[in-house]
């Protein structure tokens, strides 16, 4: 199609305008060719005609389609040229605030003089890993550009930042350099990659300063190589600096500054430190007042210098250093300020004791006279002799600032030597990528030496990037492989010629600065005579002869030739170098003596840094040498060998460029300046990358994105299965013009226009269908509108007359009810008289008929009150008699009883106190225990006999009790019937007299009444209709009161709820955030610990000879934990020399007080190592004791056998009378039957009872364990007769052989010595026999005493007993009884536990000798021969024992505790054990193994199988913690091990839900409440791991499933894209679909139920999984543009119902998931809903409240339209949303944090799992445990 065909009717072109530029218009008729005029009417309405160029005939260029306008990247536009851009970077920067934008190769940034918060963190981590086509243009997408290419082609990278001064050149270099430190991490623990950073305050504050155009602006050129290894992480970097501008340093323009470190050292002067510098203020000094703008606002000169200082400690310049850096620039402040005073025209002097002059020279520490003398003069060097001539006052002054210039120039260098040295790399660098951040191409009003520089290392670069430019588009053809034809375009040699060749502008300057009179003048006329009218280039200005004029790429610039030679020698006299050299200060020579070791500027220094800024020393005499020479270099010699050696490492590497735009020159914030602007872009090459790309075929469309954009333009029979041809077909129809367009092997390429073209027949095609639809729908509306208003006339018909005929039938039924009412009316009131009357009438005739009643009454009742009064005072005082004289009887028998009683009591004690009773008590014990005994059998019976009679006196007592409470009952009623009579009486006399009264004032009142009865009725007929009104009335205010204070309760109650729940929630927050922090914590620790055993592990790989010798190590760490938490640590680190822990400190210096808390707890856990080592040393030396006394002992074996035997038989008769004591007082507890006694405290002695039997049935249990044991023992003994035992005095035919044996060897001696050793052994063991005898007989003698003392108080107890009447009495002897049973039963309890103790004890003691037994039997039946087991009779007891059910235990030895450790936890395979066994199996059994240790009572056991479970568990997630499987697998086993430990622990809160059976496994000796902890804190770490590997899997899904790719087909359309495609980084490796990501969360969910995960823990993981897809997938959206659509939000919607129905599903959504998708769904709303009106925006306020203020504003911003029927949002509207959303208080954080993990819980999970019926496959290779 011809281009001039696109000019139609309404087609918009752009056409030139001196203010804007560019202006848009709009045709208002058809263009025809040989038309000279144009039809155009601009967007503010006013028509225009546009005369075409005659000569040229060339059209203005058209206007973009507005569906492009605003892309990513400029070559997407389809008509690509000046304009086009220009208004893509306004739209994108004005309306949608974005300051970056691709143009090809090339990132253009806008400076948008404002903090924007897309710098932070989470943007790194969004960028971090992302293709540059699939974000939004950043810089930190070109820095992952470089890094990703520089680790996948192995080639070095280059990112090229250039722009104008102010234009953001630094700061972006900051930020690319900032991502690279962030991403790559460090290879060391030196942190170089925050010196790399820390290397940026530094040289701003000595090589950037105030502007007219920047505040910040870098006056230098930099070059800094950021050195990667071959694992990419940094280990260092180093910098090359190019042109420092020394001029600054002497003089600054108008509102400029000097370098920033003199202002503030000026704003620190006050710091004790700077007094001997003696600053004061900027404004006091002359080279910092001449801008007069000392202070940059909002900017900290005395905070900058603290950052300063800290970046130069950082960095490893020491504090004496730093303090001579200082002195040498207040030196240069100081020498600014020396004056001179002229003598004559050709002479001068510095004033005498000068103070500037004498405080520089203390500085400085040279002296005062010879710097005074050679400030102000010179030495002159002839071919024979030396002269000193004198200098005139301005060349002084000229002297003194290149002195200035020369002393801060070399400190300059200085500093960057000694920052490369700091951020050298200690290894071999692998790759590096380059970071170059120089001045952009420069023209002002007078443009001297530094800006011919500039420009001249511009020319250099844009032809390097021209050529990069064309290359890259001739190997996109070729790979293509499509026929192209080569591209003119700009080359820029000839300029770089005129300026560097023979003969060119550099050479002719170096040759008159040769010259002994060479001047500017003469060097114009050189440049004149060489270039003038021989070069195209070179031009003369009209009006001088001072100045020439160089076309560069970007513009002509004009050049002042004053100053020229002046700043390419950069002299300096010698004498006052030399003076300098002589300092006494050691800093200042250094500043020199580089100057001596100049190497060729060709070659870099040892630091890598080219010098460029070296200053040629003009010496009196000329030295002969290589040395001389190269000290003579000019500047512009030296720059031309620096850029040389730029372009050689630029060439080298891979370039990215940057290109930074101002875009005004009053830094006013997001301001464009569309003049400023175009100049830049004309400057930069960013138009030359447009021409070249517009020069071939800049539009790009691979096949697939070509048929998805067109396919409404192709009919179904177009559609073939192979999609090339399909668009083959389509574009020769649609597009007749071949040369349009061309095939590739996997694009479409097509001419500039096209695109736009190809736009328009589809907008047009969707319109036609647009219309269709609308017409369709509108006819459909219309009917249905008619249907409607017909059905709704034929029901207002009918309700009207409906209504009538309602209305009729109401009237007659009102004329009836009226007939009605009046007849009952009229009946009623003649109703109401006549009963009014009848009542009257009755009413006084009941009055007078009452009188005369109640008085006849009166009389009878008065005659029988008297008689019963008279009966009850008689019956009163016959009693009362009675009483006394029953009470004197009494009181006599009990005195005559006491005296007889006391008698009694007299005549015991003085029976008790005479000798003789001692005696007969004393003679016979025996006798005396049976007489005892006896009587207290025979007190028995007379108790028995006793309670007996006090049973038949109780029965005769509540007989006759009963009588008596029967009589007073009916005594206390006839006298409250009495007293009732009485009062009634009273009462009957009183209303007597008060109706008589009233009788006498009724009939008074009657005739009043009577009279006042019509006005009072009269009146109260008022004022009842008055208190109908009122009541009405405050009826209706009560209602209203009730209903305000309803409603005001009502508001109460719901705001106390409102504030409740926001309490809780603030609380849930709060305790969630207490919880994540605990968590990171963990996390963290974690982190350090994992870094703690790659250090430990380096150290190991370090150490080549071990120490010799084997260190012990402890297992019995301490179980809380904080002890524990570095237990891990702690027990790896002992096994290393201690030497070796000094390089790991030097290592980490950061992590100090970790190392220093390791410390301290390693000398505790020695410290503890070494007393439970004395401990167990000490336990084995008295084991060792009782085995040598058991050695000893054999001999009497046979004795202490019998021994046994008697002791047990003893034992058994102690058992039995326990056991028959035990009935007697369960027989006498049964057969009480007295209330007190067995009432309240039945259930008590009840469950007592139970205990007792209970405890005498394991009694038996354990005497038939001791019996078997004993047994055993014996036939063992019998057996066995070891033939090392040479002193066995059991058998007497053995002795008598040994004997016949000892005569012949001399051994009678020893024999006789052993057999006096026995006899002593035998009488220690009698002696021991006799005191345990004793022992007994005092025993019994002190229960004899007791028992005598015990029969004293029952028989004073019994007298007191019988002196009580018989109630008290029975009361007396049961609570005695009582009493005496419950300490009996005390006594009891405490010896039943006694021997439970003691059978603990022993049955402890028995395993330890069974095992032993074992152990002997196994080494002696090795010994015995085969035959010797035939021929000896064994003789084994057979006694029954009862079979036992498994308590679930599993029982180990301690040397197996390593192999368990290793067969079930290191190398377990999840696989197998999920799927055929039980989930959990593993937790069960290393918590079965612990029982088996706490029931041992062995804490050393259960601390060691606990410590190394935790670090076994530990173990296998480092190995293989990237597998989800494995990690899911240990997380599921440590919850239920952490619930077993909880369920079993014993405590009441965990065993609700334990089965009886449950109950008794818990565990008796330990509490593990802080293994518990621990344990909780290992599963939360384990959760986080879970996290990890979880989000390493999806994070590869998201994008491409929830947003890329298109689940409902059709509903996406695709914009043409430009340069950047998809996956531009790396080849396409399959794309994920949201099948992909439910797939893979069916995965997760299967594994973690086959592993048996809490359900609880399953839903928090899904929540967890669910934040981070809506993380990733949102924080995608916001940093996309080409996302932002209404499609994208309508596909990510259903994406996430695909999601809610997996919840659905799996039942989970009560699980928290889908909330965490709400930001999500909130965005995808805003992309769908109405952008437009007021209420729109309130709409959204409502509706968007998970999302931040930020984040809304972000995404209408972003939202840009797929099709021409969407309209973009108005900034208008974006400025309304965020003024009503002004006061919400939400984060300022753009994106969400995809890394944030919810805080963990482990809810109390129960087992009803029975531990005794778990089986051990044998599988696990468990065979040496065995099942208890």
């Amino acid at each position: 199609m011809a281009a001039s065909e696109l000019y139609t009717k309404y087609a918009r072109v752009w056409i030139p305008d001196p203010e804007e530029v560019w202006k848009s218009a709009e045709l208002l008729k058809d263009y025809k060719p040989g038309d000279k005029v144009l039809q155009l009417r601009l967007e503010e309405g006013k028509d225009l005609e546009y005369c075409l160029d005659p000569k040229t005939k060339e059209l203005p260029p058209l206007r973009n389609p507005d569906i492009l306008v605003g892309e990513n990247d400029l070559t997407a536009l389809s008509y690509l040229h000046e304009p086009a851009v220009l208004h893509n970077l306004k739209v994108r920067f004005i309306d949608s605030k974005l300051i970056y934008t691709y143009c090809g190769i090339v990132l253009v940034a806008i400076n948008p003089y404002e903090q924007l918060p897309i710098y932070g963190e989470d943007i790194i981590n969004a960028y971090s890993g992302q293709n540059m086509g699939d974000m939004d243009p950043h810089i930190f997408a070109v820095a992952e550009e470089a890094y990703k290419q520089m680790a996948r082609d192995e080639r070095n990278q280059s990112i090229i930042v250039s722009g104008e001064s102010g234009a953001g050149k630094t700061v972006s270099a900051k930020y690319a350099m900032r991502y690279f430190a962030t991403v790559s991490g460090s290879a060391s623990e030196a942190n170089v990659e925050e010196k790399v950073l820390a290397s940026n305050p530094i040289m701003e504050s000595i090589g950037n300063a105030k502007t007219t155009r920047n505040d910040n602006s870098s006056r230098f050129g930099k070059y800094i190589e950021i050195g990667f290894d071959k694992r990419y992480r940094i280990i260092g970097a180093n910098m090359r600096t190019y042109l420092l501008e020394k001029s600054r340093v002497v003089f600054q323009a108008e509102e400029e500054r000097n370098y920033h470190i003199f202002y503030q050292l000026c704003a620190s002067a006050a710091l004790p430190e700077f007094k001997t510098l003696r600053l004061g203020n900027a404004n006091h000094f002359h080279y910092t007042k001449q801008g007069g703008s000392p202070v940059i606002d909002g900017v900290d000169d005395a905070k900058e210098m603290v950052n300063t200082r800290q970046a130069c400690t950082l960095l490893g310049i020491s504090d004496s250093y730093q303090m001579g850096i200082f002195r040498i620039l207040a030196g240069i402040l100081h020498l600014g300020n020396v004056e001179f005073a002229s003598r004559d025209s050709d002479s001068c002097t510095v004033p005498p004791k000068h103070e500037p002059l004498t405080i520089f020279c203390d500085l400085m520490g040279v002296e005062y006279e010879e710097m005074a003398h050679w400030l102000c003069h010179r030495k002159l060097a002839t071919a024979t002799e030396t002269y000193i001539k004198p200098i005139s006052k301005l060349h002084a002054i000229n002297a003194r600032d290149a002195l200035a210039k020369h002393i801060y120039a070399n400190l300059f260098n200085w500093i960057v030597d000694h920052v490369n040295k700091a951020l050298h790399a200690t290894v071999k660098q692998h790759s590096f990528i380059g970071v170059l951040d120089i001045y952009g191409f420069e023209t002002f009003e007078i443009n001297s030496f530094e800006q011919f520089c500039i420009n001249y290392a511009n020319e250099k670069l844009q032809q390097q990037f021209n050529m990069h430019v064309f290359k890259l588009e001739q190997e996109e053809y070729m790979k293509e492989q499509i026929p192209w034809t080569l591209i003119d375009f700009y080359d820029n040699q000839p300029c770089i010629n005129l300026i560097e060749a023979k003969m060119g502008v550099l050479d002719l300057l170096d040759e008159e600065c040769k010259m002994p009179k060479g001047s500017d003048d003469s060097w114009a006329q050189k440049l004149y005579n060489t270039h003038l009218n021989k070069c195209a280039l070179f031009e003369k200005p009209r009006l001088s002869n001072k100045a020439f004029i160089i076309k560069h790429f970007a513009d002509k610039v004009e050049y002042q030739c004053e100053g020229f030679l002046e700043k390419n020698k950069d002299t300096v006299y010698e004498e006052q170098i030399k003076v300098l050299k002589s300092s006494k200060f050691k800093l200042l020579p250094e500043l020199f003596q580089d100057e001596e070791k100049v190497l060729s500027p060709t070659s870099a220094t040892p630091s890598g840094r080219v010098p460029l800024s070296r200053t040629a020393v003009k010496p009196a005499k000329a030295r002969p040498g290589q040395a001389s020479k190269e000290h003579k270099k000019t500047v512009g010699h030296q720059f031309r060998n620096s850029l040389h050696l730029l372009m050689e490492t630029l060439n080298a590497t891979t370039p990215h460029y940057v290109r930074c735009i101002k875009p005004n020159d009053f830094k006013f914030p997001f301001t464009f300046d569309e003049k400023r602007a175009v100049q830049q872009l004309r400057a930069c090459g960013v138009l030359e990358t447009i021409r070249i790309s517009a020069a071939g075929f800049p539009s790009r469309w691979t096949y697939q994105e070509f048929f998805s954009r067109y396919r409404v333009l192709m009919k179904q029979r177009d559609v073939l299965g192979d999609r090339k041809q399909t668009c083959k077909n389509v574009l020769e129809k649609l597009i007749q013009d071949k040369d349009k367009y061309q095939f590739g092997k996997t694009k479409i390429f097509f001419r500039a226009g096209q695109v736009a073209y190809l736009e328009k027949i589809r907008a047009d095609k969707l319109r036609a269908a647009c219309i269709r639809i609308q017409k369709t729908i509108r006819g459909w509306l219309m009917r249905k509108k008619y249907m409607r208003m017909r059905k709704a006339a034929i029901t207002i018909q009918r309700h009207v007359r409906g209504y009538q005929a309602r209305c009729y039938a109401k009237f007659l039924r009102r004329t009836r009810a009226a007939i009605t009412i009046q007849k009952f009316q009229r009946m009623y009131v003649v109703r109401k008289r006549y009963q009014r009357m009848r009542a009257t009438t009755i009413a006084l005739q009941a009055l007078l008929r009452g009188y005369m009643v109640r008085n006849k009454y009166q009389m009878m009742l008065r005659e029988h009150k008297t008689v019963i009064i008279q009966k009850h005072v008689r019956g009163w005082l016959a009693r009362l008699h009675y009483r006394r004289v029953l009470k004197a009887i009494v009181y006599l028998q009990c005195c005559y009883r006491r005296m007889m009683a006391k008698r009694e009591l007299k005549k015991l004690k003085i029976e008790a106190r005479s000798v003789e009773r001692y005696k007969k008590l004393h003679i016979g014990l025996e006798n005396k225990i049976m007489q005892l005994q006896r009587k207290i059998d025979e007190q028995n019976k007379e108790y028995k006999s006793l309670l007996e009679k006090m049973s038949n006196l109780e029965i005769t007592y509540s007989t006759e009790t009963e009588k008596l409470r029967n009589d007073v009952e009916r005594l206390r009623m006839s006298e409250e019937e009495a007293k009732n009579a009485t009062n009634r009486v009273i009462s009957l006399q009183e209303e007597i007299a008060k109706l008589r009264k009233e009788l006498h004032q009724t009939q008074s009142e009657k005739k009043t009444i009577e009279e006042w009865a019509d006005k009072y009725k009269h009146d109260t007929e008022q004022l009842v209709s008055e208190l109908k009104e009122q009541n009405t009335l405050l009826k209706t205010e009560k209602e209203d009161l009730n209903r305000r204070i309803h409603d005001q309760a009502r508001e109460i109650t719901e705001s106390m709820e409102r504030k409740l729940v926001e309490e809780t929630k603030q609380l849930e927050l709060d305790l969630n955030d207490e919880r994540l922090r605990y968590q990171n914590l963990l996390n963290e620790f974690s982190r350090l610990e994992e870094r703690y055993d790659d250090l430990k592990d380096e150290m190991n790989l370090m150490v080549s000879i071990p120490k010799p010798g084997h260190k012990r190590t402890d297992s019995t760490h301490s179980s809380n934990e904080s002890e524990y938490t570095f237990s891990s640590e702690i027990t790896e680190a002992e096994d290393l020399p201690v030497r070796m822990e000094e390089p790991s400190e030097k290592k980490a210096p950061l992590d100090m007080s970790l190392f220093l808390k390791l410390q301290k707890r390693v000398t505790e856990l020695e410290q503890e190592k070494q007393s439970l080592q004395d401990e167990l040393d000490r336990k084995e030396e008295q084991a060792l004791r009782a085995k040598a006394k058991e050695e000893e002992r054999p001999p009497m074996r046979g004795a202490e056998l019998e021994y046994e035997s008697l002791k047990r038989q003893e034992l058994e008769s102690e058992n039995k009378k326990l056991k028959n004591e035990l009935n007697e007082l369960q027989k006498a507890l049964t057969e009480t039957r007295a209330p007190e006694v067995t009432a309240p405290g039945a259930p008590a002695y009840r469950v007592l009872l139970d205990q007792l039997t209970s405890v005498s049935e394991e009694l038996e249990v354990r005497k038939e364990e001791v019996l078997i044991l004993r047994s055993q023992l014996v036939s063992q003994k019998e057996a066995i007769q070891p033939k090392e035992d040479k002193n066995t005095m059991t058998d007497a035919t053995l002795l008598l052989e040994d004997v016949q044996k000892m005569k012949d060897k001399g051994e009678i001696a020893q024999a006789y010595i052993g057999l006096k050793e026995t006899n002593r052994l035998l009488e220690s063991q009698l002696q021991s026999q006799k005191k345990s005898h004793e022992n007994e007989l005092e025993s019994l003698r002190g229960e004899i005493q007791s028992l005598k003392e015990e029969n004293n108080r029952q028989q004073q107890l019994l007298a007191q007993n019988l002196q009580l009447p018989p109630e008290a009495r029975i009361e007396a002897s049961l609570q005695h009884e009582i009493t005496r049973l419950t300490n009996e039963n005390l006594d009891l309890m405490e010896q039943l536990e006694k021997q439970d103790k003691t059978v603990r004890k022993l049955k402890k003691q028995l395993k330890v000798f069974a095992k032993k037994i074992g152990e002997l039997e196994v080494g002696q039946m090795e010994n015995i021969s085969p035959g010797q087991i035939i021929d000896e009779p064994i003789r084994p007891v057979n006694i029954p024992r009862k079979e036992k059910d498994f308590q679930g235990m599993l029982e180990y030895k301690k040397e197996d505790e390593q192999k368990l450790v290793k067969n079930l936890i290191l190398e377990l395979k999840p696989r197998g054990v999920a799927v055929n066994l039980i989930p959990g199996l593993p937790a069960y059994i290393l918590f079965m193994c612990v029982r088996h240790a706490d029931y041992l009572n062995d804490d050393q056991k259960v601390r060691s199988l606990l410590t190394s479970t935790i670090n076994g568990i530990k173990k296998v997630l480092k190995k293989r913690g990237d597998d989800f499987e494995t990690v899911s697998f240990w997380l599921s086993n440590t919850c239920r091990f952490l619930h077993c430990l909880k369920q079993y622990s014993g405590e009441e809160g965990f065993m609700k839900h334990n089965t009886p059976r449950q109950n008794e496994h818990c565990l008796t000796n330990f509490d593990l409440a802080e293994y518990r902890q621990v344990l909780s804190d290992l599963a939360i770490q384990i959760y986080q791991q879970l996290v990890r590997v979880l989000e390493n899997i999806l994070q590869p899904m998201i994008v491409s499933g929830m947003l890329e790719h298109e689940t409902i087909q059709g509903v996406s359309g695709v914009k043409p894209t430009g340069l950047r495609k998809r996956t531009s980084s790396i080849a396409d490796e399959g794309t994920y679909t949201l099948d992909s990501i439910i797939r893979q969360l069916n995965s997760f969910h299967s594994v973690m139920c086959q592993h048996g995960m809490d359900p609880e823990l399953i839903k928090q993981v899904v929540k967890q999984m669910f934040y981070i897809i809506g993380a990733v997938t949102l924080n995608n959206l916001l940093l996309r543009k080409d996302m932002c659509s209404w499609s994208k939000g309508m596909q990510i919607r259903y994406n996430v119902s695909q999601l809610e129905e997996w919840l659905r599903d799996k039942n989970l959504m009560n699980s928290g998931a889908k909330e965490t998708l709400e930001p999500l769904i909130q965005a995808a709303q805003l992309l769908q809903v109405k952008k437009k009106t007021d209420e729109d925006a309130e709409a959204i306020c409502s509706m968007c409240n998970a999302l931040t203020t930020a984040q809304i504003v972000k995404v209408l911003n972003l939202y840009t339209p797929v099709n021409e029927f969407e309209e973009r949002v108005l900034v208008s509207f974006i400025r309304t949303i965020q003024v009503r959303l002004r006061d919400r208080k939400d984060s300022p954080q753009l994106l969400m944090d995809a890394k944030h993990i919810f805080p963990v819980t482990f809810p109390f999970n129960p087992s009803s799992l029975a531990l005794e019926t778990i089986q051990i496959p044998a599988s696990l290779g468990l065979g040496f445990i065995s099942r208890v």
